[in-house]
């Protein structure tokens, strides 16, 4: 991020915020050392936006100009790719690991990502047990069970959901905090649903139900730094969360619903909402 300006803390910043915010445009407004201080991302063209605030600050009505997001001559062109980076990642690990293990069919590539190893004995399985996973260092499988799918369509609607909401807090909050919301999220739904139902689940959906539940939570405590998601997705998923409880998503096809890890997954999004004030330095407007 680069610093664009530096104001007293006497200075309301909030409408100039909500125009920076919908027209996309990433930034941060720190508090320190007794001033307000209002930073952008790198790919954007710092001096255009010092302009549009000296403007606004003239009393110039900012709905009525178009922001082209114009970046630095000097910067090289960041392609959209680049910054999403962490979301194509984790869809693309996904997708990988979900081939891999043909969907659960190839035991032997799957147990390498179970919450403890499974040992198959016949037409039985043994698995052996959180402790052991533990003192044998194997921590990746804390996290790995949300990169396993079961179905084409179980790992089309989670990854779907993958990008359109965290591509946009990586874009508009920064990969620390998107990646933060995963591990959080990944490792506490994975422990809750293991904990109800053993090793054999998996899926990205506690993931997406902390993406939801965190850009939901955000935009009613930082207005003024929205994501902008339509509210309704939030009813949206806790209905879908209602009807896994009810099996009526299993007789339609869905599979076995892991729904401990989408419930913990949700309440992991909203709690991890002031950790992720924290991360991006968002202040709160009182």
């Amino acid at each position: 991020m680069i610093k664009v300006l530096e104001v007293s803390l006497s200075e309301d910043l909030t409408e100039f915020a909500e125009f920076l915010w919908q027209n996309e445009i990433p930034h941060r407004i720190l508090e320190r050392d007794g001033t307000q201080q209002l930073w952008v991302s790198p790919t954007i063209d710092g001096e255009k936006i010092l302009s549009l605030y000296t403007m606004w600050q003239q009393g110039t009505d900012l709905s009525t100009i178009e922001v082209r997001h114009a970046r630095p001559r000097r910067a090289g062109r960041v392609g959209g790719w680049q910054r999403v980076w962490l979301t194509m990642s984790l869809i693309l690990m996904s997708l990988g690991i979900t081939f891999l293990i043909g969907m659960g069919d190839n035991f032997e590539y799957f147990r390498l990502f179970t919450m403890t190893d499974l040992v198959q004995k016949g037409d039985q399985y043994f698995t052996t047990s959180l402790g052991t996973t533990l003192s044998n260092f194997e921590l990746w499988r804390l996290i790995s069970p949300i990169f396993v799918h079961f179905s084409p369509l179980h790992i089309l609607f989670n990854l779907l959901w993958v990008w359109v909401v965290g591509s946009r807090i990586e874009v508009l909050q920064g990969r620390i905090a998107l990646l933060g919301l995963v591990l959080f999220s990944g490792v506490l739904s994975n422990l809750a649903q293991f904990y109800v139902s053993g090793p054999l689940f998996g899926g990205m959906s506690g993931v997406v139900f902390a993406l939801l539940g965190y850009s939901w939570f955000w935009d009613r405590r930082n207005p003024h730094q929205a994501f902008g998601l339509p509210p309704a997705l939030m009813g949206l998923m806790v209905g879908w969360l209602a009807l896994g409880y009810t099996g009526v998503l299993e007789s339609m096809g869905f599979g076995a619903i892991a729904n401990t890890a989408h419930l913990v997954g949700l309440l992991a999004g909203l709690a991890f909402v002031p950790l992720g004030e924290l991360i991006t330095g968002a202040r709160r407007t009182r």
